[in-house]
């Protein structure tokens, strides 16, 4: 998932400053992208204001800097929709940010292709089940080096493969109910 793309969506809601970017990255924003420092933030603000997705205007503070105010402009807000309406292809590990940033910001500007979302992540994640849930899991041991306690790296490894199988039934079950919510409240499946 490009960054650009979150805060493309983060702009589309309001105009940020850096500042506010960061705030936002560091609370409730770690669910979408973790480890952004300033500097980061900063030099992606000027790509993306260099590529005419946002503009800025100064906001003077009293007793303070004056701050950039950001806000997302029509060609960033025909960037943002070419990106939510775009092919997704789930990526190999379900943990990645890359569907929850489209889910929630791909389906605030896109809910008609929010569903096709939700069923393309379902569909990809009950075929890795289906492909990896009863695979030969045992270990090949050669020439470990002395630390190694092969009974116990068997038991480490079994022990994570438990805790995947959960976690990956978990996120199905999730995905599932998604449908169910979203269908009933007329967002993905609209009334006739």
């Amino acid at each position: 998932m490009k960054f650009e793309y979150l805060l493309l969506g983060l702009f589309a809601l309001r105009p940020h400053s850096g500042y506010d970017l960061k705030k936002w990255l560091a609370g409730g924003g770690k669910f979408f992208r973790s480890n952004s420092d300033q500097s980061q933030i900063y030099r992606l603000l000027a790509r993306m204001e260099g590529n005419g997705w946002i503009t800025h205007k100064v906001d003077p503070r009293e007793k303070r800097p004056d701050a950039k105010l950001y806000s997302i402009t029509d060609d960033g807000r025909a960037e943002l929709l070419r990106w939510a309406r775009s092919t997704y292809v789930p990526p190999s590990r379900f943990q990645d940010a890359d569907f929850l940033v489209r889910f929630v910001f791909g389906g605030i500007v896109d809910p008609v292709g929010l569903r096709e979302l939700i069923t393309t992540e379902l569909q990809a994640r009950k075929d890795q089940v289906a492909r990896y849930r009863g695979r030969d899991r045992t270990q090949q041991y050669i020439n470990p080096i002395p630390e190694v306690d092969i009974d116990r790296a068997n038991l480490l490894f079994e022990l994570s493969h438990i805790r995947g199988m959960a976690e990956i039934d978990a996120w199905i079950n999730w995905l599932e109910e998604m449908l169910v919510a979203l269908d009933a409240a007329q967002i993905t499946n609209p009334a006739e």
